[in-house]
């Protein structure tokens, strides 16, 4: 089994806080790769999270673009 590894690169925005868990967006570098927009609940000390989806730079512009028009 291969080590699961990730760093936060840059923490964007909270957008809701559920109990102790936070729902953010951040810049995450999943394995070593380059780091993409994320956006899942985190717990309080970034050890675990939730499912989430992770946006190309593309797909995070289109997605802003959206909701600023």
């Amino acid at each position: 089994m291969s080590d699961f590894s990730f760093t936060i690169t840059e923490h964007i925005a909270d957008l809701a806080t559920s109990g102790s868990w936070t729902l953010e967006i951040n810049k995450v570098s999943w394995g070593g790769r380059k780091s993409t927009y994320d956006i899942r609940k985190w717990s309080p000390d970034h050890s675990k999270m939730s499912k989430g989806l992770s946006l190309s730079e593309a797909d995070f512009a289109a997605l802003e673009s959206y909701f600023r028009s």
